[in-house]
């Protein structure tokens, strides 16, 4: 039977779509790692205060994650696009054994080194958070920081569905894209910041409801987001000196009154105002398979 000419012509269309769609992610993701490999080959892992990424008052995103996963001694822990591993050595240090993922070969070494010198060890494989490379139900958490705005949300809530045990919780926290403050920095700080990443919406929450069974959420960095113009208007710090993010980290003890006082005014306006929540920096979710 022959195929008629519009049909092929059809056929060659979809497949030179597909061809051209490849290409432009493998030039996306060949510039993540190229990204990600140049940070890690900058980083000091003796400066990496591991404890005050989950326990500072300046890391409301882990502090809430952590308040809804209960005791890690024991859980088998996928941390999904780990960067410098200070979220792998963490949950080792706690009793989990915690594999360490990222697509940049450089972060896998960084985090390996900086597990080892907290004496703890993790284990590291390069992988792509939109294609896990692990069988269905293996682990009791995955866990992903500000991985999901850069790449297909949809697709790794999947796959992360898929490599849960049944009742294991996926957590994650990402960047927002409504604030106009933050929006405004984001086109400053164009060295610090991959240009393909693309802060979320806030219904991506809804995305996570429909995959998951049992979601909590909330938002954070509102009135909060005073220090970063702090930074830039009163330090004069620019945002491509400084990753802000990371900044805040470092220099939390003497951030944390201010801090403090603003999480409260944040918290207030989210009780009263919620529709508020969409002007946050980040999102964080927990979500149950």
């Amino acid at each position: 039977m022959s195929t008629c000419f519009p049909c092929l012509i059809h056929c060659a269309i979809i497949h030179k779509l597909e061809f051209m769609t490849s290409i432009v992610t493998q030039n996306k993701t060949d510039k993540e790692i190229a990204f990600h490999d140049e940070w890690a080959s900058t980083i000091d892992i003796s400066s990496i205060y591991v404890e005050g990424h989950f326990e500072g008052s300046t890391s409301p995103e882990n502090r809430f994650i952590l308040s809804h996963l209960g005791p890690l001694k024991g859980k088998k822990i996928l941390d999904l696009g780990c960067g410098a591993g200070e979220n792998s050595a963490y949950f080792a240090m706690k009793g989990a054994e915690c594999i360490a993922t990222d697509i940049s070969p450089g972060m896998i070494e960084t985090a390996k080194n900086l597990a080892l010198q907290y004496g703890v060890t993790i284990e590291g494989r390069v992988m792509d958070a939109e294609n896990i490379d692990f069988p269905d139900n293996t682990f009791d958490i995955v866990y992903a920081a500000n991985v999901l705005h850069h790449v297909d949300p949809e697709k790794s809530l999947r796959e992360i569905h898929r490599v849960l045990k049944p009742g294991g919780k996926h957590c994650s926290w990402d960047p927002l894209k409504h604030n106009p403050i933050i929006n405004v920095y984001r086109r400053m700080a164009t060295d610090v910041r991959t240009p393909d990443e693309i802060p979320l919406d806030i219904n991506f929450v809804k995305l996570v409801e429909s995959i998951f069974t049992d979601v909590v959420w909330d938002t954070f960095w509102i009135t909060a987001l005073w220090i970063f113009m702090r930074f830039y208007l009163i330090e004069h710090v620019h945002p491509n000196k400084e990753r802000y993010w990371k900044k805040i980290i470092y220099e939390e003890e003497r951030l944390r009154g201010s801090y403090t006082k603003l999480e409260n005014a944040d918290k207030w306006i989210k009780k009263n105002i919620p529709w508020m929540k969409r002007m946050a920096w980040d999102v964080a979710v927990v979500a149950t398979k």
